[in-house]
Formats: structure tokens, sequence, C-alpha cells
């Protein structure tokens, strides 16, 4: 994973067109680049974003921004209910809790993927 100006990206290699090919991750927009080495996608990805930041100011809308950290979810009465007694009884705030339980799921996800 690579970071510029705040972006993310994601690289897949595809064997068949032996080509390296990257994608934006937290933003909504699709933001793309690729390359042949290792050493050329660096220099695509950042391109990339100052295409994408140059193409909005000359559209004279607001690129999107990186993920914000904010989200909402949408629970039945009862499973909040779990969740809030869930965290009451690990001590902490329901905010913290399901952070720390999210970003564990993630994880398990990414070396699902990775070593799957």
């Amino acid at each position: 994973m690579m970071e510029y100006k705040g972006y993310l990206s994601h690289v897949e290699f595809d064997d068949e067109a032996n080509i390296f090919h990257g994608e934006v991750i937290n933003i909504r927009d699709v933001v793309t680049f690729q390359g042949k080495s290792v050493e050329e996608l660096r220099p695509a990805f950042e391109e990339s974003i100052e295409d994408y930041l140059a193409f909005c100011a000359e559209r004279g809308e607001e690129p999107d921004r990186p993920f914000s950290g904010w989200f909402t979810v949408r629970l039945s009465p009862e499973q909040h209910r779990k969740v809030v007694l869930a965290a009451e009884k690990s001590g902490r705030d329901v905010g913290k809790w399901v952070a720390e339980v999210l970003a564990r799921a993630a994880e398990v996800d990414v070396r699902e993927r990775i070593y799957a």
C-alpha cells in the first residue's frame, strides 16, 4: 500500500498482462494507475492523484477527500443493545469498543485475503 497526500492505494499484479494495476481505495471516486515495474508504480500513483486533483479543479468541483474516519451504521434495537452491553462489559465507551472490534475484523479479513 502506498500513501500520497492522504490518499491510499491498493496494487495487484496481472500475470497475463505482465503489469501492475493500482487503485486509490479511500475515496469514492475511481482513480487508477499502472506500471510495468515496481519502480514505475509510485510515480504513476502520484501522477494519477495530481491528475485527479487538477481535473476536479478544472471542473470547479471539490475532489473526494480521504475518508474522515466517521461513518454511520444502522443496527436493530437488539443489536444496538448487545453492542452497548459488550462495550460496558469491556470497560470502554461504545465508539472505542466498536472501533477496536472493527479493526480486529478488518485485520482478519486482510490476512485471509493475503494467505488465501
